[in-house]
């Protein structure tokens, strides 16, 4: 759920321009905003990367109590001075006309050949409020990762994706070594930590 305003919380929009449009497009934003001391800002400039709205599914089997984790080569954590495959859980962009849980869906078929036989909605969060738009839906999907595994992804998109099932057990152990630095996975994960017991008696 969106943030819900506190009393005297106004921004104004005077103006905005794109600064750069390729793969992806960055904006840059002139703003007036109230202040909790009273009275209005000046003007003042962000450049906001725009990203639009994101679905992400941690794929869950509650009888071998096994999640379902991929890792691919990620251009921003090799610019962040990290080894650049990390663990993370399907996730993937709205199409025009697409719901969160259709995208959670298609994007667990496309990155790990699995299907969702049922979603539980965790959060509707942004990943980094202060320099990206990009709003993430995640979800807990029920599977069945008897047969899970390979290399996946769209060949059209260059995905060379590594699927793999793990104990949930593991996945905790990974989370407690602090090998798991992607925030949707983390967070997904971490819920079902706090869920466990529930979600598996609730799906079995």
């Amino acid at each position: 759920m969106p943030s819900v305003p506190l009393p005297g919380e106004k921004a104004e929009l005077i103006e905005r321009t794109v600064a750069f449009q390729g793969h992806f497009r960055l904006a840059r934003y002139l703003f007036r905003q109230s202040l909790y001391r009273g009275g209005q800002s000046g003007e003042f400039s962000r450049e906001v990367f725009e990203r639009g709205e994101a679905a992400a599914v941690l794929p869950y089997d509650p009888v071998r109590d096994e999640v379902v984790l991929i890792r691919q080569f990620r251009a921003g954590t090799f610019a962040a001075g990290r080894h650049p495959w990390c663990w993370e859980i399907v996730a993937g962009m709205l199409d025009e006309g697409e719901t969160p849980d259709e995208v959670a869906r298609r994007e667990a078929v496309e990155e790990a050949a699995v299907e969702i036989l049922d979603l539980v909605p965790l959060y509707s969060l942004l990943l980094s409020p202060g320099a990206c738009s990009e709003a993430c839906s995640i979800f807990l999907g029920r599977v069945d990762s008897t047969s899970v595994g390979g290399i996946h992804g769209l060949d059209a998109e260059n995905e060379d994706i590594l699927v793999r099932a793990m104990p949930f057990a593991e996945a905790r152990a990974l989370l407690a070594r602090d090998e798991i630095d992607n925030s949707a996975a983390v967070i997904a994960l971490q819920w079902l930590a706090i869920h466990h017991d529930e979600i598996r008696s609730r799906w079995r």
